[in-house]
């Protein structure tokens, strides 16, 4: 992020524009809604500018700019046509602490004035910092088609019933989900409609059911987050995001993802990793316990979905001995996902009839093993997660219990991602290919028909440097 978004009070504060041409007009057109002391100078006005000087609506100073100029400035828009004269004014105000625009000139400028949908006190800033304009500008007009336009008269009625809130309900928890039930329901929609009346008495009663309600009970939401790609992230999942008091994530979740989360939850890294420090299973359970009895709102988030080699089901039995309430969250799970944007179906009508997942750690600590002899019979797919830890083992039990070294299959790694990496070969020669590759867990292994249909079925990617596939099938 180049650019810290933000908004100043400008009431009575003086701004300077240099120029009098049309876009200083516009400037001027936009800055006299804040209440702000607008000072233009220049040699030569727009005839608008000089009527609004002549009214004493704004203060015009008739003549080239000089450095006294800025005495007493707050903010500087620089919009002469003269290139060396606007980046000289913009040095000037830089050496002076002042913020600085220089119109079509981002080099130059220490802020930029963003697209604006103005819902009064309702305000929305779309900005590109400053590579592409006309982007910002449809971004703002698709925005301004959706927004209600008695947003700010909502906006305004809540400030009202928030001044009654902070008296009638306890604690900021409290608050919070009162606001958050009065904008997502039916009375934030029926003023929006213009029916103040109606909207009112609504609110009325959900205010004094929530100061008189006992203390709202914590509960825990289980959220697959996916398997990378926060696009793949469900609605309802979405959702649990920004109304959590607390988020439990995993190593594997990404920061994109995090990024939409409410901005003020308090957010736990309890991600395991071998060989680096890791929370365990019974410490994880024990601080969901210990949120959810406090009344909040927690998301325990993991990649993939929770119920898939997630130990989702641990983390539920916790929960329900301790008496918490819960729900789950299912997500798109690697193996699907990542399938999908390698190209290559789990499940097809003339190669395969069954799918198999399989964790690639299985017999490490109980010495049990999967079933090879049905995980190597034809006309199946099996996809081991973590399965680059134990490749060479698993290729190695598959083809003792009857795989065809032929038999293709494939590695994925950073599944979904821009970053997506995919080796496509056979049980014979997939280790071979791929060395060099730079994979590194958490990597999927899947084996089967399938595989060899990722060369015509690759879509993601596909022509583009970041496609890194390589194929050694039958090879």
């Amino acid at each position: 992020m180049s650019y810290f978004p933000a908004f100043f009070n400008l009431q009575n504060v003086k701004v300077l524009i240099v120029g009098g041409g049309e876009v200083a007009l516009r400037k001027v057109a936009l800055l006299q809604r804040t209440g702000a002391l607008i000072t233009v100078v220049a040699p030569e006005l727009a005839r608008e500018l000089a009527e609004l000087g002549a009214a004493g609506r704004i203060t015009v100073l008739l003549r080239e700019f000089i450095p006294s100029d800025l005495e007493g400035a707050r903010m500087v828009i620089v919009a002469t046509s003269r290139r060396a004269v606007n980046r000289w004014i913009a040095k000037l105000s830089e050496t002076r602490g002042i913020p600085v625009n220089v119109v079509d000139d981002r080099e130059a400028s220490r802020f930029i004035v963003p697209a604006i949908i103005d819902r009064d006190p309702v305000l929305v800033a779309v900005s590109t910092g400053g590579a592409s304009p006309v982007l910002a500008r449809r971004l703002r007009e698709r925005l301004e088609a959706a927004l209600p336009k008695r947003l700010g008269a909502l906006a305004l009625w809540l400030r009202g019933l928030r001044e009654t809130g902070l008296d009638r309900l306890r604690s900021t928890p409290d608050r919070r989900r009162f606001f958050e039930t009065l904008v997502d329901g039916p009375a934030a929609r029926r003023f929006i409609e213009g029916d103040a009346v109606g909207a009112e008495r609504l609110a009325q009663r959900l205010l004094a059911h929530a100061a008189t309600a006992p203390r709202a009970a914590g509960a825990v939401t289980l959220v697959g987050a996916g398997p990378g790609d926060p696009e793949l992230l469900t609605l309802k999942a979405l959702r649990a995001l920004q109304d959590a008091d607390v988020i439990l994530y995993d190593r594997l979740v990404s920061d994109a993802i995090l990024d939409l989360a409410r901005r003020d939850a308090t957010r736990l890294c309890v991600g395991k990793s071998a060989g680096a420090p890791s929370t365990n299973q019974e410490e994880i359970n024990a601080l969901l316990i210990e949120h959810a009895s406090q009344g909040k709102r927690v998301v325990r988030l993991k990649g993939g979905d929770p119920f898939i080699f997630g130990r989702g089901g641990e983390e539920l039995a916790a929960l329900a001995r301790a008496q918490i309430d819960f729900s789950v969250v299912p997500g798109i799970t690697a193996a699907v996902g990542c399938a999908a944007y390698a190209g290559i179906p789990l499940t097809h009508r003339e190669h395969a009839h069954a799918v198999t997942f399989v964790t690639g750690h299985g017999g490490i600590v109980d010495g049990t093993e999967p079933d090879w002899r049905a995980l190597a019979a034809r006309g199946s797919t099996a996809v081991f997660y973590m399965g680059l830890a134990r490749m060479d083992h698993i290729l190695t039990k598959l083809m003792e219990y009857g795989a065809d070294p032929a038999l293709p299959a494939a590695l994925i790694g950073h599944g979904t991602l821009p970053t997506q990496r995919v080796v496509t070969a056979n049980l014979g020669t997939l280790r071979e290919a791929s060395v060099g590759m730079g994979l590194e867990s958490p990597v999927l292994l899947v084996v089967g028909e399938v595989v060899a249909l990722q060369s015509a079925l690759s879509w993601f990617n596909s022509g583009t440097a970041a496609d890194l596939s390589q194929s050694m099938i039958g090879g």
